[in-house]
């Protein structure tokens, strides 16, 4: 629904721009480009999507030998103790536990076709034990917040764009993303604590953030004393290290429990090719409408106008062009995903701009997408203060990439 409107807005909002274009500058040929930029961005998107098909076959292939080889399962049971105390109004072994675990090491993994139906049961557990059936339990608030933080290890789907669009090194947002979601995963967790009086200086507790916590200052106090080219060579080589070692082991871990290593590539690459196909119609639109609203000179004057009012506060504004995918990321994960290629097209996949909205993009996921599919999946009408909560996790996530951004690619 939020989409619809998205990409009704942008059209009419297009529309309304050129049309003033036309009656008090002149511009007669403002329609024509308008028209000429529907065409060519539905050609873009169709090309992407099917430039697509062979790299997303290769990752999901990799991502069920994972699956199958019992990876999200014993991700689950190295968070299990942590999740016992961060969910204390869920009875113990209750059945909830297992598919929340699972959820979140699946969505950790970039597994979102494996996520989102064990995130669909985890719920429907949850509302089994809920005394209002409309509205939202504790439990259910703490697992929705910790899905729309967008927590990721491996952010697949932006690498695969990235390597579409021409990076030279796609996976140079790997460490940016893994650190923003670990900000926009705990600022959604601490604001949920607070409100639920978690006690999160339970020593179990303290041990997982706090170590968690000091592994994430010290990559940034690291990267922080080196000279800016060297930060772009050693991250790069720590993401493709670390992604080629996280196969290596996703192939050793599935032969150790007797799994057929290929069948599993082939099964999983399979969906990687349906989803690539599946894809089209989807970015075509979005592009499309998002050509419509650049095209008429509406994206140059919502920019330039943010792009002002920071001048104006003192601050630098090189990350202006990238705010369009992070102001669009809770609303809407295929208009932030649209904005994120139309980002790169225009100022190129490896540029400050381009990175940096790969890296906002993965930064959080999308609350009120998730909001609705989730609570509506069991028919929650009172969210409570889940929204509240998701938006401070989004929040923290952006402007923990913003800051990154700098860090690692200005």
């Amino acid at each position: 629904m939020v989409l619809n409107y998205i990409w009704i807005a942008f059209f009419l909002i297009g529309f309304v721009f050129a049309l003033v274009q036309l009656l008090f500058m002149g511009n007669v040929e403002i329609f024509n480009e308008l028209v000429n930029s529907t065409f060519d961005n539905a050609r873009t998107g169709f090309e992407i999507s099917l430039g697509l098909t062979g790299v997303l076959t290769l990752w999901m292939g990799l991502m069920k030998i994972g699956e199958n080889g019992g990876m999200i399962r014993l991700m689950s049971k190295l968070i299990g103790p942590f999740f016992s105390r961060i969910f204390p109004d869920l009875p113990r072994n209750h059945p909830a536990y297992g598919s929340i675990m699972m959820n979140i090491a699946a969505n950790m993994l970039g597994l979102d076709n494996a996520a989102t139906p064990v995130g669909l049961k985890a719920m429907k557990e949850m509302q089994e034990t809920n005394t209002k059936p409309d509205t939202a339990s504790n439990p259910m608030i703490m697992f929705l917040v910790l899905n729309t933080s967008g927590l990721t290890i491996i952010p697949i789907s932006i690498m695969v764009y990235r390597a579409q669009l021409g990076a030279a090194n796609p996976s140079d947002i790997f460490l940016p993303i893994l650190l923003a979601t670990f900000f926009s995963t705990l600022a959604g967790l601490i604001s949920v604590s607070v409100m639920q009086k978690i006690n999160l200086f339970d020593r179990v507790v303290l041990a997982y953030l706090g170590g968690m916590t000091a592994v994430i200052a010290g990559l940034i106090i690291w990267f922080s004393s080196m000279p800016q080219e060297q930060i772009t060579t050693v991250s790069t080589l720590i993401a493709n290290l670390t992604l080629f070692l996280v196969i290596i082991f996703f192939i050793v871990l599935a032969v150790k429990n007797k799994v057929n290593v290929y069948d599993s590539f082939i099964e999983g690459a399979k969906e990687g090719f349906n989803i690539a196909i599946k894809i089209i119609p989807f970015l075509v639109a979005i592009l499309v409408a998002i050509g419509v609203f650049r095209t008429s000179g509406a994206m140059d004057f919502l920019v330039n106008g943010i792009g002002k009012l920071f001048s104006l506060m003192g601050f630098d504004t090189q990350f202006v062009d990238a705010l369009p995918t992070a102001l669009m990321k809770p609303l809407s994960g295929s208009g932030s995903r649209g904005l994120m290629i139309d980002a790169m097209n225009t100022h190129g996949a490896d540029s400050f701009v381009g990175r940096l909205s790969s890296t906002v993009q993965g930064a959080t996921d999308t609350t009120f997408y998730v909001i609705a599919v989730y609570f509506g999946s069991v028919g929650i009408k009172n969210t409570r203060y889940a929204v509240t909560c998701g938006l401070i996790a989004d929040f923290t996530g952006i402007i923990a990439a913003i800051l990154l951004g700098y860090l690692f690619f200005a």
